[in-house]
Parts: structure tokens; C-alpha cells; sequence
């Protein structure tokens, strides 16, 4: 009995075997249906509720994205470089008896071509296109390719740069393209919400976000030019390589300026980067539309920022404007009777906070203009009129009129300590006098390394020429004007050593 019940029970868990296989096979979902729970994967809902001012916020941002993004373009750079051969010197004895064909290409460098990517907008219907200077200054000939927002590729020809802004433009053969609304700096705010539209790492018409961190940021010396003009929107919207010549726009959809620079340690972004403000490209890039180079004025002086010291050895009552240290022979600034030690603190109404500042106002007018220049001089404001003009490439120091010559005869010849300042000075001798072209003058013959003054950048065997604007003959008068000055106070120093001369402002310590 037992065995049969073995039998019959056998056979009903084959028989539902094969009812379950002959199910599978008939309709595979039977598998899957057979397995399904009740289980219910995700919340019913978003656990936050959007506000409609928010939505309305993100809404704008879409929407400006969608209008900037056909605005700027993708460029590839074809360049060539020189690379030294490291068995030039091997083979430059077996010259004659090898054909090496094309110069470059020889015992000695060779010639390899390389490719590079950046970023432009769009600034006018029919094709041209703002770019960095960095971008396309390489550029062989017909080596500059365009890449629009529809994929849609068009060969550029350069149609001007400018390394002391670091612009260029750019031109395709098209009609009809959409440019850029471009802005107005004067609208641009810290912590305006803006958006950099570019081609980092060849990701093309990439969009990020950040704001405006500030406003007239430089000098950086990103540029190695002695004229170089650097006046940056810094943001902590995301550029990267490839990103250089895009765009820096506003909520409006507004070009605010032209991404160019990253602050980092990495070679990637780290929360700072630089843009061109849109005034400095509208008039650069019209200007190599219209004359494909750039009419650029000048004042003709050496400027450096005022700090707080500096403002108080000529008793500024803040600390704003840019001092001039030299002033270049027939310069505007010469013919106006501009001098070494004068505070340039307002142009034609706007005041002068900084270096860069003045750099970004003077590029806004056009060679013959006329502008107004308040200056800070003997303890008073004083206005100058300028006539502006070209910049002279050789850009000789004025000299500085002498009202008396020193008799060396006179001098004590024992160095003096100032202690005040932490220095020594000595009496100049014929041979200084000759190695340093100046008639007048004291000779630092020590600084306290540990002094305010050292920290300052004064450094021993400068030439100290003037103090508080008075021409220094002796060490006795330098130590007669130190020795006038209480715990707080501070002395403006003009100093010369072997590259150049200099304003130094120097803080009488407090005790």
C-alpha cells in the first residue's frame, strides 16, 4: 500500500512538473508572473514640494541656456612646433650625404604639427566670431576650423589679435548665424547668477553655472606682457582646458565677458575662473573688424597700486588711485606735467581704484581724445588735461629735473644707521654715480632682514633718490626727514636700482 501511495504521489508532483514546463514553454511570462511579489520599489511621491518661485528660477535658466548655446562655437587649431632633434648634433657632420628634404626636417629641429581646442561666440549674423588670442596665435595658415552649435563645420580666417588683452577675432563664411546679445559691464554685480557656455575637453556646447565672485580682478599676470591689460570677472562657474574664448553669460542671455583663465594647482578647475569683461571686448573686436589691429591710446606713465601705507606716506585720505612711478619721455603724461609720486585718482569723472582699473578706462577712448585727469600731489587734488596718443615702443624714462647737484666733497662718508626704518645708508660714490646715471642720492648699504622696510621689497645697493618727494643729496638729509617722523607714520621713498626705479612707501613702525 505504501509503495502505492509513493506511486500515486509521483506521479502527481511529474504531472505538475510538466504541466509547469509545457506552461514555460507555451508562454514564457508564466515564469516571471510566477515570481512577482506585491512589492512596490520608490516613494509615492518627491519628498520636497518645488516652490513656484523656484520653479519659475530654474525656468530661466533653462530657457537662457537654450538661447545662448547656439551662440558659441567650437574651434580646432591646427599648429606647428619646433621640436629639437636629440641626434642633431650627430648627424649635422654626415650633412652632405643625407637628403633630409624639407627645412625643419633636417639633423638639427624638426617641425611636428600639433592641434588645439578652445571656444568663440558669435558676435555678428555674417560670421564673426570673438575668440582668446592664446587660442588661434599658433595657427597655421588655413589651420583654424569652426564648429557651429547644428555640427556644421566652416573653415576661420584670423582676422586680428590682440596679445595685450589676449583677443582675437575670427571669420566663417556664413550668413544668417545667430549672434550674441552682448552687455553692458556697468549692469554686471557680484553674486549675479551667470552661466559659461564652451567646450571644455572637447565637450561640446557644455553649459555651467556659478556667479559673479568679483569684479576687476588683476593684476594676475597671466600674460607676459609688460602692456598686458588685466581686469577680470572672476566666477566660480566650472571652466576647464577647451573652454578658453566661450562665453560668460547672464540670466538675460547677455554676454558679460569672454572666458579665458583658471586659477589652479591641478590643470583642472578648482573654483576660480576669469573672464574678459564685455566692455574690453567690444572695443577690442570692433576694432579688428574695422581696421584689423588695435587703435589703442595710451597716457604714457608707470602705475602701481596704492595700499594702505603708500596712501599714508602722501596722506591720501583713502586708499584708491595708482601711483606713478615713471613717466615715459614725450608721453601724454609728460606733456601734461604728470610726475613720478602723483596718485592718478579720477578720469573724467570715475574714480581710480587700482592699476587695472585705470588700464580698463583709458582703452575705452580713441587716440586724439581729450580726457580730464585728477591727480593726488603735495598733499591736494589737482586736475590735468591729456591729449592721448599712440603707444611709443621704445618708451624712454622722462628725467627728472635736478634742482641741485650734490658736492661729494660735503658728504661724511661714514655710512648713517636709520633705525626707524632698519637701514644704513652711505654717501654715493663717482662710481655709483656712473654705474647708476644719477647725480644725487644715498646708497643702501643695509636693510634688517627682519625690518618693515625689507618686507617692503627695499633691498641693500639700491639708490635712494627722494624722500616725501624732497631730491636727497646727503645721508644727513634723508635722516633729517626719518628722524621727523612719529610711530605711525610713513615716508615715500624713490628708489633706483640696476632694472629700474621705483616708489617704495615705508611705515614708520609703532612702538
Amino acid at each position: 500500500m505504501a509503495k502505492k501511495t509513493l506511486k500515486i504521489l509521483g506521479f502527481i508532483v511529474g504531472s505538475i512538473i510538466t504541466v509547469s514546463i509545457a506552461l514555460a514553454i507555451i508562454n514564457p511570462d508564466f515564469v516571471h508572473l510566477s515570481a512577482q511579489t506585491n512589492t512596490k520599489i520608490g516613494a509615492d511621491a518627491p519628498p520636497v514640494q518645488i516652490p513656484d518661485m523656484v520653479k519659475q528660477y530654474n525656468q530661466a535658466v533653462i530657457d537662457a541656456s537654450n538661447a545662448i548655446v547656439p551662440t558659441v562655437v567650437a574651434i580646432t587649431v591646427e599648429s606647428e612646433t619646433t621640436v629639437e632633434n636629440p641626434f642633431g648634433d650627430f648627424f649635422r657632420d654626415f650633412h652632405p650625404f643625407f637628403d633630409f628634404g624639407d627645412e625643419g626636417q633636417g639633423p638639427g629641429n624638426e617641425k611636428r604639427k600639433a592641434q588645439g581646442f578652445g571656444s568663440g561666440v558669435i558676435i555678428s549674423s555674417d560670421g564673426y566670431i570673438v575668440t582668446n588670442n592664446h587660442v588661434v596665435e599658433n595657427a597655421v595658415e588655413d589651420g583654424i576650423k569652426v564648429t557651429l552649435n547644428d555640427k556644421t563645420e566652416h573653415n576661420a580666417k584670423l582676422i586680428g589679435t590682440d596679445p595685450t588683452t589676449d583677443l582675437a577675432v575670427i571669420k566663417i563664411d556664413a550668413k544668417g548665424l545667430t549672434p550674441a546679445y552682448l552687455g553692458n559691464i556697468d549692469n554686471v554685480k557680484i553674486g549675479d547668477f551667470v552661466i559659461a557656455v564652451g567646450n571644455p575637453l572637447g565637450l561640446t556646447s557644455t553649459v555651467t553655472s556659478g556667479i559673479i565672485s568679483a569684479i576687476g580682478r588683476g593684476p594676475l599676470g597671466i600674460k607676459n606682457n609688460q602692456y598686458s591689460i588685466e581686469n577680470y570677472i572672476q566666477t566660480d562657474a566650472a571652466i576647464n582646458p577647451g573652454n578658453s574664448g566661450g562665453g560668460l553669460f547672464d540670466l538675460s542671455g547677455s554676454l558679460v565677458g569672454i572666458n579665458t583663465a583658471i586659477a589652479t594647482q591641478t590643470g583642472g578647475f578648482m573654483g576660480y575662473g576669469f573672464a574678459i569683461p564685455i566692455d574690453i571686448v567690444k572695443r577690442v573686436a570692433q576694432d579688428l573688424i574695422d581696421n584689423g589691429k588695435i587703435n589703442r591710446p595710451w597716457l604714457g606713465v608707470q602705475i602701481s597700486n596704492v595700499d594702505e601705507i603708500t596712501a599714508k606716506s602722501v596722506k591720501l585720505p583713502k586708499v584708491y588711485g595708482a601711483m606713478i612711478q615713471d613717466v615715459i619721455k614725450d608721453s601724454p603724461a609728460e606733456k601734461a606735467g604728470l610726475q613720478p609720486g602723483d596718485v592718478i585718482i579720477n578720469i573724467e569723472g570715475h574714480d581710480i581704484n587700482s592699476t587695472n582699473e585705470l588700464q580698463t578706462i583709458i582703452i575705452k577712448y580713441r587716440i586724439g581724445d581729450k580726457v580730464k585727469v585728477k591727480i593726488w600731489r603735495d598733499s591736494k587734488e589737482m586736475t590735468k588735461e591729456l591729449t592721448l596718443a599712440p603707444r611709443e615702443e621704445s618708451g624712454e624714462i622722462a628725467e627728472t629735473k635736478s634742482s641741485k647737484e650734490s658736492d661729494l666733497g660735503n658728504n661724511d662718508m661714514k655710512p648713517v644707521k636709520l633705525d626707524k626704518i632698519g637701514i644704513e645708508v652711505s654717501p654715493l660714490t663717482n662710481s655709483l654715480k656712473d654705474k647708476f646715471d644719477v647725480k644725487n642720492g644715498v646708497l643702501v648699504s643695509n636693510v634688517d632682514v627682519n625690518s618693515s622696510t625689507a618686507k617692503r621689497g627695499l633691498t641693500p645697493n639700491s639708490i635712494i633718490l627722494s624722500a616725501d618727494q624732497q631730491e636727497i643729496t646727503s645721508t644727513s638729509e634723508l635722516k633729517k626727514i626719518i628722524d621727523s617722523k612719529k610711530p605711525g607714520d610713513a615716508v615715500l621713498l624713490k628708489v633706483k636700482s640696476q632694472n629700474a626705479t621705483r616708489l617704495v612707501a615705508i611705515e614708520i613702525p609703532k612702538l
